[in-house]
């Protein structure tokens, strides 16, 4: 991975999501998976942003597992929304990628960081 691919790629996911959620219907059911899903894809990269001023390994490795978290999180709420017919299943599609590779890249930073570590 290049050296800011992915406070890149964390960067430009929130937005996408963003303009997803706002294309959501104004329906309860949208509103509420819309606004997890919101919080949890802009947490993806203010927890990397906060990782990438960690002040030791173990806090970076601690603050990438939120990224984990945040990301994998997203991933989850892309699924109802996707099943429920509520968006385009080529629009979600697309996140989920987006979403499977920032956990991708996420786990081998910290698998990476755990090794040197040791």
């Amino acid at each position: 991975m290049r050296d800011g691919e992915l406070l890149a790629r964390t960067r430009a996911y929130a937005p996408r999501v963003i303009r997803l959620v706002q294309a959501l219907p104004t329906d309860r059911t949208a509103d509420v998976i819309g606004k997890q899903l919101l919080r949890s894809a802009t947490s993806v990269g203010a927890n990397y942003r906060a990782a990438c001023r960690a002040r030791s390994p173990a806090d970076f490795i601690a603050k990438m597992g939120l990224v984990e978290e945040e990301a994998d999180e997203c991933l989850y709420w892309l699924d109802p929304l996707s099943a429920s017919g509520s968006v385009k299943e080529e629009r979600v599609a697309e996140l989920a990628a987006e979403g499977n590779a920032l956990v991708a890249m996420t786990v081998a930073s910290i698998n990476t960081a755990k090794r040197r570590r040791a």
